[in-house]
């Protein structure tokens, strides 16, 4: 409630505030591609909702539909951050120094649950449970939070206090990466740490003023996780059941054998997005369909436990149940488009966007959300896809700002 109540705030103020100058620019190439998806979107499950779902008795009438055009809200947000960053209206140095406070209090809120038992808000931790939820209480997503807003802490001092600070960042970066990396280790949240490092290895290697840490992250990353490791049992647990997991996936896999019966939870999850996607190929069955159609699908073993999840637990195969092959196509060429507007040309071409430095963070946290070998919430839940856009407004916003491209139509 409070995230949608924050985006409609922004919405309206935007519109209220600048109105027509929100939506009588050019619209680019991504734009376009946006804007294609949301009405496949409000076409399929319009689509769905007459000739499929006025069929299943236990389905709401044009509930789907009504969905589609709540979703709607993200398109809007998309256009008003972008003009605003584009124009330089929003000034990202709050929102750094905010990303970077939050994310420091929710892992110093994590030790003090891991010591006592409770956060500082009287959550308790659930001894039955290898996570911490710190603030979030029984939503156990704290390590996705510091995976996903910690990052920027890392260029606060660098871009907003050099002259203050700056000969004391060799000693507060390391300590930063020890703060960030043992809350999300205690939180329990295992994909989040992988990406968290993934983010890091990522910013190391293609940042040059940031290869003088290489060393420190290399040492730091094995000795606390080898300390947590052998000294608790919680995490040791959790991290032996993930390697597990990963191990199984692999064989499996390699061995092509989806026998569901031998299938761990997860790739239940995976395994039934498939015969779920083949009802609708084209143009998917809407947004949160897949708890719909998922329990007419074919082959269902009817002795099994497992039968449905709300969703398949990844990016991709959700957007292809949900959007079809035309909305996932057109997710893929809005990707390919991104990564070539900032990656690329940050790091492999003349572009004047190399001057840019607020926009490294947004470019690796971008690659780690969508990162296709991971296990996700549901795309089109209001956390992850308001991260998702916000972060795409700030990319697209902060390339127009920069300069122009050479091909001023993508």
């Amino acid at each position: 409630m409070i995230i949608n109540i924050n985006l409609i705030l922004i919405i309206l103020l935007g519109i209220v505030i600048y109105n027509k100058k929100l939506f009588i620019e050019k619209y680019y190439l991504i734009d376009k591609l946006i804007i294609s998806f949301f009405v496949l979107i409000i076409f399929t499950s319009f689509f769905n909702d007459i000739f499929v779902f006025n069929k299943l008795f236990w389905v709401t009438k044009f509930s789907t539909t009504l969905r589609s055009f709540l979703f709607l809200k993200y398109l809007l947000l998309y256009f008003v951050l972008k003009y605003l960053i584009e124009n330089d209206i929003i000034k990202l140095k709050l929102f750094f120094i905010s990303c970077a406070l939050a994310s420091i209090f929710v892992c110093f809120d994590i030790f003090y649950q891991f010591i006592n038992g409770t956060d500082i808000f009287g959550y308790k931790t659930i001894p039955e449970l290898r996570k911490l939820g710190g603030p979030f209480g029984d939503e156990l997503i704290a390590g996705g939070f510091i995976q996903r807003f910690s990052i920027l802490s890392f260029f606060v001092i660098p871009l907003y206090f050099a002259k203050e600070l700056g000969k004391y960042i060799r000693y507060i970066i390391p300590i930063l990466f020890f703060i960030f990396f043992v809350g999300i280790i205690l939180s329990g949240n295992r994909m989040p740490l992988l990406l968290f490092l993934l983010s890091m290895t990522l910013i190391l290697f293609f940042q040059k003023q940031t290869k003088k840490y290489f060393l420190s992250f290399i040492i730091i990353f094995p000795i606390i996780f080898t300390i947590f490791y052998n000294f608790n049992e919680k995490v040791r647990l959790n991290y032996n059941n993930f390697y597990g997991q990963i191990s199984q996936i692999i064989n499996i896999s390699s061995q092509s054998n989806f026998n569901e019966k031998e299938l761990s939870s997860y790739l239940k999850e995976f395994n039934s997005f498939y015969e779920t996607w083949r009802l609708n190929k084209y143009i998917g069955g809407g947004i949160k369909s897949f708890r719909y159609y998922c329990h007419v699908r074919d082959n269902i073993d009817p002795n099994s436990k497992f039968k449905c999840n709300m969703h398949p637990h990844n990016y991709y195969l959700e957007i292809l149940t949900e959007t079809g092959l035309i909305g996932f196509t057109i997710i893929i060429s809005l990707f390919v488009i991104v990564l070539y507007l900032t990656f690329y040309k940050k790091y492999f071409s003349d572009s004047k966007i190399k001057d840019n430095n607020h926009i490294i963070p947004f470019i690796f946290l971008f690659i780690t959300e969508i990162f296709p070998l991971k296990s996700t919430g549901s795309f089109f839940t209001t956390g992850n896809a308001a991260y998702f856009f916000i972060l795409l407004a700030v990319l697209i916003g902060l390339v127009r700002r920069q300069s122009k491209f050479n091909n001023p139509n993508i």
